[in-house]
């Protein structure tokens, strides 16, 4: 079992330097909390999350969640290319070694 603690961003008044100093702890689960759901999460946007938590001596082991639009929720208007952008935001996550 790897210790995790949920961050909220660059924002978040919890640093990623109080979070290293929590006995075991070895990462983060975090998200990208400005892009629209269902549209992609920009690859330099992720790379650039990933590089800063991990300067701070931490992983980005997972994200909470990828959101689901409510538009694949309800099988209506633009499901079909949120569905694509899903797929595309696991594959951009993937190749940052970040689990979904």
């Amino acid at each position: 079992m790897k210790m995790t603690f949920r961050w909220y961003g660059y924002d978040d008044k919890n640093t990623l330097d109080y979070i290293r100093q929590i006995p075991g702890m070895t990462g983060v689960v975090t998200a990208l909390y400005t892009v629209p759901v269902g549209e992609v999460w920009p690859e330099d946007e992720v790379k650039r999350l990933h590089d800063y938590v991990t300067s701070h001596g931490l992983e980005m082991e997972v994200i909470e969640s990828v959101p689901v639009s409510e538009d694949i929720k309800l099988h209506r208007g633009d499901y079909k290319r949120h569905i694509e952008n899903f797929k595309e935001n696991i594959r951009i996550l993937s190749r940052h070694g970040v689990k979904c």
